[in-house]
């Protein structure tokens, strides 16, 4: 099955959402049972605060930023998405990198989360063994009305000294990081590890005038 884009990103802001509950970050909670209590405490705030759901931007980046992150290994992300050209940065770039990719994916998930719109979750059996530290977490999102196949959302998920830590989702088969790492490495040929960085800034800038409630993922 084809994703636009947008579609796309609305299925990520739900998958960067479901990792919500800074407090949780502190403690060694299951990574199926993390993923589970936070996305539906992220889908009662989304369906009770109506200005987010209308897109309000402030509120959004206000609800998603301070509670993704800490969930989430940007550089094992960044670094996975720039592939093979990460050995080129130097240690100042890959920080720049990690930094506009983050970022990134906050404004471009934090625009796409205002789609939305009453879809269920059905939380798969977590299939790993207690002493496994890289699992994978499978969720389906049901749309609503049933016209369409669930969306399948894979969170693979390490074990960190203080907690699990997501360094990529798949949507439908899709990787997120490998979704930019063609697009990455076609600016690295281009311009340099230098152009990356400056693309990634356009980007963000791009973004950030966007309205919260249409914005796009490119």
């Amino acid at each position: 099955m084809q994703f636009s884009i947008v579609r796309f990103g609305a299925c990520a802001a739900l998958a960067l959402a479901a990792l919500a509950g800074a407090a949780r970050a502190q403690e060694l909670v299951a990574p199926d049972v993390l993923v589970k209590d936070v996305t539906l405490e992220v889908v009662d705030v989304l369906l009770k605060d109506k200005e987010i759901r209308a897109g309000d931007r402030a509120k959004v980046i206000a609800l998603v930023e301070p509670k993704v992150i800490p969930h989430f290994n940007f550089t094992a992300m960044t670094a996975s998405a720039v592939g093979k050209n990460w050995v080129k940065a130097s240690p100042e770039q890959k920080s720049k990198l990690t930094d506009e990719f983050r970022t990134l994916l906050v404004r471009t998930y934090s625009s796409a989360i205002a789609a939305y719109r009453d879809q269920k979750f059905d939380f798969r059996p977590l299939r790993a063994k207690p002493t496994d530290t890289d699992v994978t977490v499978n969720v389906r999102i049901i749309e609503p009305g049933g016209g369409r196949q669930p969306i399948t959302l894979d969170y693979d998920m390490e074990k960190r000294p203080n907690g699990w830590k997501v360094w990529d989702v798949r949507i439908n088969g899709i990787s997120l990081v490998a979704n930019y790492r063609t697009e990455f490495d076609i600016q690295v040929r281009e311009g340099g590890i230098e152009g990356l960085i400056k693309v990634l800034q356009t980007k963000n800038k791009s973004l950030e005038l966007k309205p919260a409630a249409t914005a796009e993922a490119k």
